[in-house]
C-alpha cells in the first residue's frame, strides 16, 4: 500500500480522565453519505484507541501542507506531543482539534469496530466538520515520502486521462 499516495490525519479523542491522546493515520475512507460516516485503521495495541473507545468518538484533523513535522510528531509516539503542538477542545468535539495544523476537522462519533489483524477498523459518524479556508493544500503520503496537493488544473478542476 506504500504505492498509494493518500491524505493525512491525525487522529485524536480523550481518555477517562481527559487527558488527550492522539496518532498519525493514513488508513481512511469515506463509508457513507447518509448518514456522513467514515473508517479508519488503528493500531489495536494503540492508547489512542482506547481513549476513542473509552470516550465513544474522535476528531479527524486532515493536515494541511506545513503539518509534516505534526505528522511525524505523532506517529513517533513521543508522550509530549501535545505541548508541543498547538490545540483545542471547542465546544462538542469529540477530541482534540489540532487547528494550525490542519485544514478541516471532523468529530466523529464511533459507531462501531472489527478488529481484523493487528490492526481496527473504527466506523464512526461525521456529526461536524469545520474548515479553515485560509489553510494550505492538503499534505499527502505516499512511496514513502510527503508530497502536497498540485495546484488547479489549467482546465477548471476537471481530471483529463487522454493529456
Amino acid at each position: 500500500m506504500a504505492a498509494f499516495p493518500t491524505g493525512v490525519a491525525v487522529i485524536t479523542s480523550l481518555d477517562v480522565d481527559h487527558r488527550p491522546w492522539g496518532m498519525t493515520c493514513t488508513s481512511l475512507c469515506s463509508v457513507s453519505l447518509d448518514p456522513p460516516s467514515l473508517v479508519v485503521s488503528l493500531r489495536s495495541a494503540s492508547p489512542t484507541l482506547d481513549a476513542i473507545q473509552e470516550h465513544g468518538g474522535f476528531a479527524l484533523n486532515l493536515l494541511h501542507a506545513r503539518a509534516q513535522t505534526t505528522s511525524h510528531r505523532f506517529s513517533s509516539g513521543d508522550p509530549e506531543r501535545f505541548d508541543q503542538t498547538e490545540w483545542e477542545l471547542p465546544p462538542r468535539a469529540r477530541g482534540p482539534h489540532l487547528r494550525a495544523d490542519a485544514h478541516a476537522t471532523a468529530d466523529c462519533a464511533l459507531l462501531s469496530t472489527t478488529v481484523i489483524g493487528d490492526h481496527t477498523a473504527v466506523f464512526a459518524e461525521v456529526k461536524r466538520v469545520i474548515t479553515r479556508d485560509l489553510a494550505p493544500a492538503p499534505l499527502l503520503y505516499g512511496l514513502r515520502r510527503y508530497a502536497r496537493w498540485p495546484g488547479p488544473a489549467a482546465n477548471g478542476g476537471d481530471l483529463d486521462a487522454t493529456r
